[in-house]
């Protein structure tokens, strides 16, 4: 059984690393099984006993990514606000060649809503909607364009049409969002 076990991790492994490796050079639009089971030197049976298709694959690497978020927030509770939103950042900035092909493919419509869903969660958590400035405003809409504004910060920050230091974004991401918290 541990045989199999480890059979099937390489096989997931060389399926998403080949993944990996054709969304950043080619596009996430541009790959076809076919591709990804050639690169990873395995058969597409193989490849189909992991994943349905390429935006199963896609879906299983980005719940990866988000779980391994959701942990950065739990640990950064501890942290101030800001210097938690440079963490996070950080986190971005190190996987920035995979959030970029993302953001710019046509087809990964999904992962920005995970993405929005989950960062609205995020703020949830710390929402005061009794904050006078919130007084009158739905929840759903204050946490939409918070979730809003920060994706929209953070895809622009990843393909680089936001000039700055990680840090400094960063900052300034935690600053607006506490004030409209």
């Amino acid at each position: 059984m541990e045989k199999m076990d480890r059979r099937k991790t390489k096989s997931q492994q060389a399926i998403q690393s080949s993944f990996l490796a054709m969304l950043i050079n080619e596009g996430f639009d541009d790959i076809t099984v076919k591709n990804i089971s050639e690169k990873a030197d395995i058969g597409r049976k193989t490849f189909y006993l992991h994943y349905t298709d390429k935006y199963d694959l896609l879906d299983k690497i980005v719940e990866d990514h988000l779980a391994c978020l959701r942990e950065i927030c739990d640990q950064k509770k501890e942290k101030g606000f800001i210097e938690g939103t440079v963490i996070w950042f950080t986190y971005f900035q190190q996987h920035k060649l995979f959030f970029a092909s993302l953001f710019r493919s046509e087809s990964t419509l999904s992962f920005r809503k995970k993405l929005l869903v989950f960062i609205m969660g995020e703020i949830d958590k710390k929402l005061d909607v009794n904050a006078p400035s919130n007084q009158g405003i739905d929840k759903h809409i204050i946490l939409k364009f918070l979730g809003t504004a920060v994706l929209g910060v953070l895809e622009s920050y990843v393909l680089e049409e936001v000039d700055g230091d990680i840090e400094l974004v960063a900052k300034q991401v935690g600053r607006l969002v506490k004030r409209n918290l």
